[in-house]
């Protein structure tokens, strides 16, 4: 049975709670889903310095959940769409890593060009550079943002569908695009409620992030971990023991 990291790059344990009902319901009883919660940095991830801390906590996270004896897995997943310290993780666990957005990334170009809904101002210009960066920069149409954050989105939500099903019907007819992705873990489960009422398909991050992490997970990998080549200095126990 294929064993899924789900890493929540912030501290909140109620979102880490939603995205772990959604990734195993999605996952199916064929694999099993383990959701590892950040042990520090911001409660939600919305701007550039609490992500920056989230890339750190990703790592920490990942060395945690892999320091007991026989905790193997297939594949990473990090919950947050933004994707912090993915190709650092990529690079040193020797295991298949992907993010929500860049899953997400992937599902929405597969029918064209696309845009993306999410909540938080500070995002937009994050999530243009995460774009152009893993190569999706001529695929991403424009980013649509509400003010209200993926928090405090996912702590209302009957009034979060009305307004991302809004913010989903204007990105389609301003940008003309053939899909939206309605981005962040704290949305998990919305796009399914909200695609009667859209009229192109919405990818939900969080179901497109498992998807691809279980694909990913077929793929021949290395269980050991890459040990850093310098000796950590102040970091947890087990990021340390990473390092030389």
């Amino acid at each position: 049975m294929p064993r899924l990291l789900l890493i929540n790059p912030n501290t909140s344990a109620s979102i880490s709670a939603l995205i772990q009902k959604h990734a195993q319901a999605a996952a199916g009883p064929q694999a099993q889903v383990a959701t590892r919660t950040a042990r520090f940095g911001a409660p939600y991830i919305s701007c550039e310095a609490s992500y920056a801390v989230a890339a750190h906590a990703t790592l920490d996270a990942w060395a945690a959940a892999i320091a007991p004896e026989q905790a193997r897995f297939d594949s990473v997943l990090i919950g947050c769409f933004g994707d912090p310290g993915l190709l650092a993780l990529r690079q040193v666990s020797q295991l298949p890593v992907t993010g929500l957005a860049e899953a997400s990334f992937i599902a929405a170009a597969e029918q064209g060009r696309f845009a993306i809904v999410t909540g938080g101002e500070r995002w937009k210009p994050m999530l243009e550079r995460l774009a152009h960066s893993l190569g999706f920069g001529e695929q991403l149409a424009g980013i649509h943002t509400v003010t209200a954050t993926g928090a405090e989105l996912a702590a209302d939500p009957l009034a979060a569908q009305v307004l991302l099903a809004r913010a989903c019907n204007e990105a389609a007819r301003r940008w003309g695009v053939q899909s939206v992705i309605l981005g962040g873990a704290g949305l998990a489960g919305m796009a399914a409620a909200i695609q009667p009422v859209v009229g192109v398909p919405v990818i939900d991050s969080v179901l497109a992030g498992v998807a691809h992490a279980l694909r990913c997970a077929q793929q021949e990998t290395l269980q050991a971990p890459k040990v850093f080549d310098f000796a950590w200095s102040d970091v947890s126990v087990e990021l340390g023991a990473t390092g030389l």
